[in-house]
């Protein structure tokens, strides 16, 4: 077996509203409303909401709101993303750091979404 890439994860929110505009509007992310069911999309990868423990079975046997530590990539200069999260008043754990991902050095600023979750928007440098 080879695994290729991430399809979906699911995040257990019990701040519904905020947590769709907080991917939506402060991270960019497409909302999919489906059936009562929700969704955020980018890219290829898709994060999908559940709004209760095991929402939908099967689930992970302690899902817990606030849990998860996520690692984004962007594709726009970090120096960017930083000042246009400051220009929406949102709060930061970090400023700009240094560190190793997946793909090597990379420099990450973190942000909490509204249960606490612990977000790492990334950018990847430029190697030679």
């Amino acid at each position: 077996m080879k695994i290729t890439r991430l399809d979906h994860f699911v995040l257990t929110t019990e701040h519904l509203d905020e947590c769709l505009n907080f991917y939506s509007d402060v991270l960019g992310m497409n909302i999919d409303r489906n059936n009562n069911r929700y969704a955020l999309r980018f890219g290829k990868q898709k994060i999908n909401i559940h709004t209760r423990k095991a929402e939908f079975l099967p689930a992970a046997r302690y899902p817990q709101c606030g849990s998860l530590d996520i690692c984004l990539v962007i594709d726009e200069p970090i120096e960017a993303v930083y000042q246009e999260l400051k220009s929406k008043g949102v709060a930061l754990e970090t400023g700009i750091v240094e560190r190793n991902g997946a793909m090597g050095r990379m420099k990450s600023i973190y942000l909490r979404d509204p249960d606490g979750n612990l977000i790492e928007l990334c950018m990847y440098e430029e190697t030679d």
